[in-house]
């Protein structure tokens, strides 16, 4: 993978085994959200890796708006680092 999940655990999750906090999941989900974004640039046929994006960004959406609902203030901060939401 171009992206570093190991770090992008340690920089959102709240303890060294935090994998599965919901403000982690979006962080990794937008690592590879982004990823596939460049990939989709040199390989336009590429119909059904764009179909697992297309999962992956609703996946996204989901957790967003679960941590929306539980937690205001950390949805507002997961946004303004991952820079979602212009």
């Amino acid at each position: 993978m171009a992206f570093d999940k190991a770090a992008t655990i340690e920089k959102y999750g709240t303890h060294g085994t935090d994998t599965g906090s919901t403000t982690v999941q979006i962080a990794v989900l937008t690592e590879r959200i982004n990823y596939l974004t460049g990939h989709f640039k040199t390989h336009h046929k590429d119909h059904h890796g764009r179909r697992g994006l297309l999962k992956m960004v609703g996946k996204r959406r989901r957790l967003l708006d679960y941590l929306k609902r539980t937690d205001l203030e950390g949805y507002r901060k997961v946004i303004a680092d991952l820079g979602l939401r212009y």
